[in-house]
């Protein structure tokens, strides 16, 4: 299949060679946003409330779209990747700012927000290098269904939830991260006894 003329020389906002190093960066970040997560936050009721509805609506988007991706073996046009081509990132970005507004610290929404733009985003660009390659599809999908910005009528969409799929893609760490992170704030606010 030919690729479409605009998707022929697709230009990346990001060099193949930082996006490679710069992937090094994301385990050694994540701890550091723990480190800032524990150390500054200051939760109180309200914003474990509101805080806690965004981060779910973030865990629920991921959980879908784990429950229709198929890594590497069938394209995934399914489910939320039908309107966006990365709704595991927008999902992950969702859930990373209700935390942040749920600990009520500034500083780690800033670290979450630099963090996607200069660590995630490269990670996009590579993984689409990757599905370009791999699927000769991918061009043609990928003129139809936004990057980020979801578009809600497109050619996609559709297709049944799997939950094999979604265990298979061990998006159950992301619910027990999630509920831990928020046990602790409950605790920080007052809200939950310490079970020691």
């Amino acid at each position: 299949m030919t690729p479409h003329p605009h998707t022929r020389y697709r230009r990346y906002w990001f060099p193949k060679h930082y996006a490679d190093e710069v992937q090094r960066l994301r385990v050694p970040l994540g701890f550091v946003m723990v480190a800032i997560f524990a150390w500054r936050a200051d939760p109180q009721s309200w914003s474990l409330i509101a805080g806690g509805g965004i981060a779910a609506i973030g865990l629920l988007l991921r959980a879908w779209a784990a429950g229709h991706l198929a890594k590497n073996q069938i394209l995934a046009t399914t489910g939320p990747f039908g309107h966006v081509r990365n709704p595991l990132y927008i999902g992950t970005l969702t859930v990373a700012m209700g935390v942040a507004l749920a600990a009520r610290e500034v500083w780690l929404a800033i670290l979450f927000a630099a963090a996607f733009v200069f660590v995630y985003l490269p990670a996009v660009e590579l993984e689409e290098q990757h599905l370009r390659a791999l699927f000769s599809d991918y061009a043609d999908y990928a003129e139809e269904v936004p990057m980020l910005a979801p578009r809600w009528k497109t050619a996609y969409g559709g297709g049944r939830f799997r939950w094999a799929l979604w265990a298979r893609n061990q998006e159950y760490q992301a619910l027990l991260g999630l509920s831990a992170g928020f046990a602790y704030l409950a605790w920080r606010a007052g809200v939950l006894a310490a079970p020691w």
